[in-house]
């Protein structure tokens, strides 16, 4: 059996050696509080420098348990621009606004369109399906009054990356049942079928960066005791898949979730929702927030960009 370790690039595995070098105690190891402040610091140090912009704009959007905090980036003051809502990664208990910021702003700059990111509430403080809740209420309201915002509610596309990729795919799905028209959904190495062992699983979930005890870490938070079965934390199991959104989906060849997300990409098709399927090679979990180490971080924000290009029209 092939070394999973031998498939990483250099680069991936300078990273890593020197994250190991750093004694960095793993976040399951860890109170939740500590383990928020290490992933903020850890993702600070590693996704490279923030791009300017002339328009960054923090406000709220009324949520089911009050006000939900959100930031928006925008290339330009012009009224009307399209805009992805992205939803960060962390599973569902560590990342916010800050965690995703540097990507949120390339992404905007190179894209033409707006980012308008959400601090939805985490677990274990607030269970599933909290998070899910706040973030089709961000959706809602974008549709409704983004234009509030000099947005066009016209042109929305939905996106996140790890839990947060869990959290768009689903979101895609309940806007196609509640009538909401997503021009794209954009799904970096999503969870979307954990109660399945894949064979990427068993290869990559041990030394890596996301590991099977951390992933068992922040299920046990996220779900909390007596959790059902609920196709919105799996949406590999929706009942359809039928007329949902167009889907562009980013993964990680050394991942633990490469299986899921490809088999996903293969059940959107066979529902005939155009894909476009990308795996990045030699690379980890996360990589898209590790720029400083991981070019092809940046590679994938790029290509993330031109596709919301294609998909808004712009």
């Amino acid at each position: 059996m092939t070394d999973p370790a031998s498939l990483l690039n250099e680069m991936t595995k300078a990273m890593m050696d020197k994250v190991l070098r750093a004694g960095v105690t793993p976040l399951y190891q860890q109170t939740v509080d500590q383990a928020r402040l290490s992933y903020s610091k850890g993702v600070g140090a590693m996704c490279g420098p923030m791009e300017a912009l002339p328009r960054v704009e923090d406000f709220t959007i009324p949520g089911p348990a009050g006000a939900i905090p959100a930031r928006l980036w925008a290339p330009t003051d012009a009224p009307g621009l399209p805009v992805l809502l992205y939803l960060h990664g962390g599973g569902f208990v560590v990342g916010g606004l800050d965690t995703c910021e540097a990507m949120c702003r390339r992404i905007a700059l190179q894209s033409g369109a707006a980012v308008v990111a959400i601090d939805y509430r985490l677990a274990p403080e607030h269970r599933f399906p909290a998070a899910l809740d706040d973030s089709f209420a961000a959706l809602t309201w974008l549709a409704e009054q983004g234009a509030t915002v000099g947005l066009d509610p016209r042109r929305i596309a939905v996106g996140g990356d790890s839990a947060g990729g869990t959290l768009a795919a689903s979101v895609a799905l309940m806007a196609r049942d509640h009538g909401i028209k997503l021009a794209l959904q954009v799904l970096f190495y999503p969870s979307v079928r954990p109660s399945a062992v894949s064979e990427s699983f068993k290869a990559f979930s041990k030394d890596m960066m996301l590991d099977a005890e951390l992933m068992r870490w922040f299920e046990q938070h996220a779900r909390g005791p007596g959790f059902k079965t609920d196709w919105r934390r799996e949406p590999f199991k929706a009942e359809s898949h039928e007329g949902v959104a167009p889907a562009w989906i980013g993964l990680a060849q050394c991942d633990p979730l490469v299986d899921e997300g490809g088999l996903y990409a293969e059940l959107l098709t066979q529902a005939g929702v155009p894909v476009e399927l990308r795996v990045w090679p030699g690379v980890v979990h996360d990589f898209i927030n590790m720029g400083r180490f991981i070019p092809q971080a940046y590679e994938a924000h790029h290509a993330v960009a031109q596709a919301l290009k294609l998909a808004f029209g712009l």
